[in-house]
């Protein structure tokens, strides 16, 4: 999966009539498509950035690979190899942009 982030209040739907919220952790809301299921994003309470699914953006995004989080728990099938920083969990709060 890969994943872009903004601040919450720099993001702007154009419509958001068939998003849907589901609460899934104590922590966090993940935003669905209510007619085809995709993941659109997640959205941590602290409600100070919002994730964006980055398959669900038009090319060109613009966007570059920045780090790998969560790679403890990536399967064996997963190589990564391309030099970026690389976090078992969540990068460290200083990181984070």
């Amino acid at each position: 999966m890969a994943a872009s982030a903004c601040d919450a209040g720099h993001l702007e739907l154009i419509e958001d009539e068939g998003l849907r919220w589901y609460r899934s952790s104590p922590a966090a809301e993940r935003g669905f498509c209510r007619h085809c299921g995709s993941s659109l994003f997640w959205r941590p309470d602290h409600g100070a950035h919002i994730s964006i699914m980055s398959g669900t953006l038009d090319v060109p995004t613009g966007l570059k690979a920045y780090e790998h989080i969560h790679v403890d728990s990536a399967s064996d099938y997963y190589t990564i190899d391309d030099g970026l920083p690389r976090f078992a969990g969540d990068p460290a709060p200083e990181t984070v942009t």
